[in-house]
C-alpha cells in the first residue's frame, strides 16, 4: 500500500509544466533569497565554496557551486579509482548473469539502464558501485580514472526521486530516469558512469566532451540531487571500501584496478 501511495504522489506531482517552473525560478534572481535558507538547513561548508555565498545571484548558481582549488585532494596512486561525486555510497556488489543488480532490495536491469542486452554483456559479473548526492552535497561531476571515452549516450525522459523512498518504493528509477551514460576504455578494458536524473529537474550538464580524460578532471554537473553508478567489467576492479553506506567525497580512493593485458 506503502508503495502504491508513493507511486501515485510522485506522478501527480512529476509533470514537464512542474519541472520548467521549477527549473526557470531555481535560475532567477527571485530564487536568490532562498540561497541563505538552503545553506543553514543543508549545513552547506562555505568555507570551501569558490565564491562567498552572497556572490551567488540564483538558487541555481549556488546549487551548482565549484570549490576552492585545494577543497578536493585527488589520490594519483597508480591503477587508483577515486569517488567521481561527493556522495553517499549507498551500495556495491555483482552484477548477476541476467543483467541485474540488486538495490535496496529492489532488481534493476542493467540492459535497461544502458540502453540495451548488447550494452550490458560486457559487464556481466562485474562490479557496480550506487553513490547517491543529497541537496547538500556539491554537484559536480569528476572522472573516476583516466581513459578514453568511447561512447557517451542519453536515455529516458522523466525522472523519479532517487533517494532512499525512491530506490525502495519507485519505479526502478536507475534504470527508467533520465541519464547520461559516458563509457570509458582503460588498461584494457571498459567502465560505464551513468550519472541518474532526479526529480522534477533532469538536467545534467556535460562539461568535458573530450576524446581523453584526466583523473579527477571536471566532466559534468548535476542541478539536483542525484545519483551515480559506476560499472566495472568482471575481474577488473578490486573496492577499498570497508562498508556500505558510507560517505565519499571526490577524490577519494575506492579502489583499484586490476592489472590486465589488453583484450
Amino acid at each position: 500500500m506503502i508503495q502504491i501511495i508513493y507511486r501515485l504522489l510522485i506522478e501527480l506531482t512529476n509533470r514537464k509544466t512542474t519541472s520548467l517552473w521549477l527549473a526557470k525560478f531555481s535560475r532567477s534572481k527571485m530564487s536568490k533569497f532562498l540561497i541563505p535558507s538552503f545553506s543553514r538547513v543543508y549545513k552547506i561548508n562555505q568555507l570551501e565554496m569558490e565564491k562567498p555565498i552572497h556572490e551567488y545571484q540564483s538558487l541555481h548558481e549556488f546549487f551548482t557551486r565549484k570549490l576552492k582549488t585545494d577543497a578536493r585532494t585527488i589520490f594519483q596512486e597508480r591503477l587508483s579509482v577515486i569517488s567521481p561525486v561527493d556522495a553517499t555510497i549507498e551500495d556495491i556488489g555483482e552484477v548477476a548473469l541476467n543483467q541485474s543488480i540488486y538495490v535496496k532490495g529492489k532488481e534493476y536491469s542493467i540492459s535497461e539502464m544502458l540502453g540495451g542486452t548488447d550494452k550490458a554483456q560486457k559487464y556481466l559479473n562485474g562490479t557496480y558501485i550506487i553513490f547517491y548526492l543529497s541537496p547538500r552535497d556539491y554537484h559536480r561531476i569528476h572522472s573516476p580514472i583516466s581513459g578514453k571515452v568511447i561512447e557517451q549516450r542519453t536515455i529516458g525522459t522523466k525522472s523519479y526521486p532517487v533517494n532512499k523512498y525512491g530506490l525502495k518504493y519507485g519505479k526502478r528509477p536507475l534504470s527508467k530516469n533520465y541519464r547520461i551514460i559516458t563509457e570509458m576504455y582503460y588498461n584494457g578494458v571498459s567502465m560505464a558512469l551513468v550519472k541518474v536524473g532526479a526529480m522534477f529537474i533532469n538536467s545534467i550538464e556535460v562539461l568535458n566532451t573530450n576524446d581523453e580524460v584526466e583523473k579527477g578532471s571536471e566532466i559534468a554537473y548535476f542541478s539536483f540531487g542525484s545519483t551515480v553508478v559506476l560499472l566495472f567489467e568482471e575481474d577488473t576492479f578490486t573496492p577499498a571500501l570497508n562498508s556500505v553506506p558510507c560517505p565519499a567525497r571526490v577524490g577519494e580512493c575506492i579502489g583499484y584496478l586490476k592489472q590486465t593485458s589488453n583484450r
